[in-house]
């Protein structure tokens, strides 16, 4: 059961309500637009009712959703690798618990933010769910206001892990660019060392180190040495010994 913003704070919970409909349709546009895919919600649960009632909730702001009675139908279809996305995932399911799913998401490397819904939570077991990652633990009945502000810090959650992805995917294929000589220039420059010292650890001339130095930041696009050290420490670049 979902529960609308009635009583005596009905001004203050339509108000929220609708500034947090009006920041999720915006997202879902700026992410539309961004990508061309549109971000997905996926909800678990087994009761049809629920189910419905959230994927109604869901499509009144424009969001795209797809529903499923268990974590295992979940499993046997995709978990969206190639949009922003969530999860949310009622505690008690048939088969696979909604913490157990949890679990296995984990072993599978399939980082997804996880809402979880129960009608029977308790503090352990809220505890044990965000130590492990959810972005929320709502207890049923909630209100609807409350799932959509859950939504929406776990979709810029989702799209903030994609871009970092993305970013350090860009770095490596930058990084294969260098000939080993530069790499080692790399892990020595964003140590601070000065272009005479690291000729001397390499056992090159002052001016071949100045060389593959341009080389280094003309093929890692560093507009600056901060830059650099920002790319390394990305790529967990660390300063060989000799």
């Amino acid at each position: 059961m979902l529960l609308n913003d009635d009583g005596e704070n009905d001004i203050f919970y339509r108000a929220s309500w609708r500034a947090s409909k009006e920041y999720l349709v915006a997202q879902h546009s700026i992410q539309k637009h961004a990508v061309g895919d549109e971000p997905t919600i996926l909800v678990v649960d087994d009761d049809k009712d629920f189910r419905d009632s959230l994927g109604g909730l869901f499509n009144s702001v424009g969001l795209k959703v797809k529903l499923f009675a268990s974590a295992t139908e979940l499993l046997e279809g995709e978990l969206l690798s190639d949009v922003a996305s969530c999860l949310v995932l009622d505690v008690r399911l048939p088969g696979f618990s909604g913490l157990a799913f949890q679990a296995e998401l984990s072993k599978m490397n399939a980082s997804i933010p996880i809402i979880f819904m129960t009608g029977h939570g308790d503090i352990p077991m809220s505890v044990k769910a965000m130590k492990a990652g959810a972005v929320d633990f709502l207890t049923k009945p909630f209100r609807e206001q409350d799932m959509l502000d859950a939504v929406a810090i776990a979709l810029e959650r989702d799209r903030a892990r994609r871009k970092t992805e993305r970013h350090l995917i860009d770095l490596k294929a930058r990084l294969e660019r260098l000939s080993q000589r530069e790499r080692e220039v790399l892990a020595l420059v964003t140590t601070g060392l000065k272009n005479k010292q690291i000729a001397f650890q390499l056992g090159v001339a002052e001016i071949t180190v100045k060389a593959h130095r341009g080389q280094v930041m003309q093929k890692m696009g560093a507009q600056s040495l901060a830059d650099l050290v920002k790319m390394a420490e990305a790529l967990g670049i660390k300063s060989p010994r000799y």
